[in-house]
């Protein structure tokens, strides 16, 4: 039986906005990043990553290749393009079809957005440097739309029992936003466990936008779907897509 390439989201999005959550299985890469690594930047044969990426489009039906970023952990937005080199963002919005929206994980949350139309689409690369630092608010912005317009889905990222943190991390979420305290839980090396999800959700929830849905994956736990950085320094990175089609 072929291995599975991506997972559909599961939120009611209008029927024209296609999205997919890639998964590790179903590509060519070996060693560590095995094997469907779609990430040009980690050490991988460029040759093994062109062809994951050739697979996905197949798979996904793709009239054109995804706007890949050169993602630094920031806040930055830009429109969905085809480039010779990656823009450096980590998120991008598209109200054009067959643009595709595109942000790579292992660990990082990533968000992907539409309006209830369906005219635009977006997707954020969250990891806790972004998410305090206000990417999510950024792309929403971006998108044009009044808030309550949009729905939002929560892609693969690390649960809160393997996301430790110190607390100059709590320290910056709590100032941003005092309920994102609920977010953490202390643990016995006077550290912090994190939760991605309930950060997002009361980001998205302070900026205005309640129909949320995804989340409770385990990436760290489940080593045959998901790549994990912090499982392993060195591996491979996921995709999540989203796009208007015609």
């Amino acid at each position: 039986m072929t291995a599975p390439l991506f997972i559909a989201p599961d939120w009611p999005a209008p029927a024209h906005v296609r999205a997919a959550a890639t998964l590790r299985s179903g590509g060519v890469s070996g060693d560590e990043y095995a094997s469907l690594n779609l990430a040009m930047h980690v050490g991988d044969d460029p040759a093994a990553v062109a062809e994951n990426r050739r697979r996905l489009r197949e798979a996904l039906e793709l009239t054109a290749e995804p706007a890949w970023l050169n993602q630094v952990h920031g806040i930055n937005v830009v429109e969905a393009r085809q480039h010779k080199e990656p823009t450096t963002a980590d998120a991008s919005v598209s109200t054009r079809p067959d643009q595709v929206c595109v942000v790579m994980t292992a660990d990082c949350l990533p968000v992907i957005f539409c309006d209830r139309d369906g005219t635009r689409v977006g997707a954020a690369h969250a990891g806790w440097r972004g998410l305090v630092g206000g990417v999510l608010e950024e792309t929403i912005k971006a998108l044009g739309v009044p808030p309550d317009r949009l729905l939002a889905w929560l892609g693969p990222a690390i649960e809160q029992p393997a996301f430790e943190v110190g607390s100059e991390v709590r320290e910056q979420f709590v100032a941003r936003d005092p309920a994102n305290a609920a977010a953490f839980e202390a643990n016995a090396r006077e550290r912090w466990q994190a939760d991605l999800y309930a950060l997002a959700r009361q980001e998205l929830s302070r900026l205005g936008v309640t129909d949320v849905h995804g989340g409770g994956f385990r990436v760290f736990a489940d080593e045959e779907r998901f790549f994990s950085y912090r499982r392993s320094s060195k591996t491979g990175r996921m995709a999540t897509l989203v796009w208007l089609t015609r």
